[in-house]
């Protein structure tokens, strides 16, 4: 198994003043545009949000997102729904490239946590309005980005047997 897969944990605290530079921003953004979409559609955009400010709203805002208040970094991922429509793969699509900007930052030695927005209403509406998104856009989620201040439990991988069904 790969072991930036077998690495990749969920971080939810970080080192406080410790930068992410932009170039290793750029380079997780790259790894999410390289994601899997269908008919090469890339339903999406990304916000990167370097300000404390706003870091610190989105941890108020969100129930899940408390790894904001100590995070260097996040990035949202806005769903761009064709024509607008809740119809079309964007919900997996934007998946993909959330787990693909999650392993980069592995890969890179940089902690990470998905905190969701998508589906629930209250946590798209309250990004929306804190980040001026439109109305024909949805946020997706919001990946908190920075250097682990924690050490996560290693992953026990589930018995294949319990989990799987060969036809």
């Amino acid at each position: 198994m790969n072991h930036i897969i077998q690495n990749r944990r969920s971080v939810r605290k970080f080192k406080l003043d410790v930068a992410v530079p932009k170039e290793q921003l750029d380079e997780l953004i790259c790894a999410a545009l390289l994601a899997p979409s269908a008919h090469n559609n890339q339903p999406w955009e990304f916000i990167v949000i370097r300000n404390g400010e706003i870091l610190n709203r989105i941890a108020e805002l969100l129930p899940n997102a408390a790894p904001c208040k100590t995070a260097a970094a996040a990035i949202v991922i806005v769903a761009l729904p064709k024509d607008g429509s809740l119809e079309g793969y964007y919900p997996q699509e934007c998946g993909a490239a959330a787990q693909n900007i999650l392993l980069q930052a592995t890969d890179m030695e940089l902690g990470s946590c998905w905190c969701g927005v998508w589906p629930k209403e209250n946590r798209i509406a309250a990004i929306r309005t804190l980040l001026n998104v439109p109305k024909n856009i949805i946020p997706f989620c919001v990946i908190a980005i920075g250097v682990s201040d924690e050490t996560p439990c290693p992953r026990k991988i589930p018995d294949i047997a319990s989990v799987t069904r060969y036809i």
